[in-house]
């Protein structure tokens, strides 16, 4: 625990020396980092109110462990769930069109002063990342434990017994959307073999999103929800869709 005491101090400085009057809007994904980023805003004291953002494609082991162990975090709802937006948008979510991220993970804390628990160290892009940025509709968001690494998360986790999501133990790395296409083709197939139920209802969701296409003239080559998800997961043979129109 001594190798990150330094660690602990920067956050919780962070934290107190940035703390609006209002308190923060504490953003609580359920994994790892923000069950630290959770703890470490208690221990500073200071004033804030956290939320998970429903995504409706949350892993269901991932929804009870937030609910049983931290019954303080509101659960806010999305306006349209993951399988109305698809149809919405015309297109599957991929990895560089991410509205699903936008319209059910990043809207909450407009106006306030939000914490997250990224770290530098989780991607290439959040390498650039600064503790206190400014967004679109008066967000401005604190990151305290920006420099942290996954090992001295687990270490404090360990030190501090805090509980975590039984997903890590099972050998998940990362708790996210169930299907999310940034977890890459191999893991969407494994999650699908564990939840066959999402795959269904993203399948559903794919159904409805052809038959608004051909209502709107688009080109679609694709003729059912199972050739939308086998190009999504990149399997052989799949058919190529023509996106210019999506």
């Amino acid at each position: 625990m001594l190798f990150i005491k330094d660690r602990i101090d920067e956050s919780i400085d962070i934290m107190r020396t940035l703390e609006p009057a209002e308190g923060y809007y504490l953003a609580f994904s359920g994994g790892k980092d923000s069950v630290v980023l959770y703890d470490l805003a208690v221990k500073s004291g200071v004033k804030f109110d956290a939320h998970h953002s429903i995504t409706t494609a949350d892993p269901p082991e991932l929804v009870r462990f937030i609910r049983n162990v931290y019954p303080r975090v509101s659960m806010d709802k999305p306006e349209k769930t993951m399988w109305e937006i698809i149809p919405d948008r015309l297109m599957p979510p991929t990895r560089l069109v991410r509205y699903c991220c936008l319209l059910l993970k990043e809207c909450g804390g407009n106006g306030r002063v939000v914490l997250t628990g990224v770290k530098k160290s989780d991607s290439i892009k959040r390498r650039t990342a600064a503790v206190r940025s400014c967004r679109k509709k008066g967000k401005i968001i604190v990151n305290p434990i920006l420099n942290w690494v996954d090992e001295e998360v687990w270490e404090y986790i360990r030190s501090e017994n805090l509980p975590h999501c039984e997903l890590y133990d099972q050998g998940f790395t990362r708790l996210g959307c169930i299907g999310c296409p940034m977890a890459g083709p191999n893991r969407q197939r494994e999650q699908f073999i564990r939840w066959p139920r999402f795959r269904a209802m993203y399948i559903r969701a794919f159904e409805k999103m052809l038959i608004r296409r051909r209502e709107r003239g688009l080109k679609t080559t694709w003729k059912t929800g199972e050739d939308v998800m086998a190009w999504w997961l990149g399997e052989d043979n799949a058919i190529a869709e023509y996106e210019g129109n999506a």
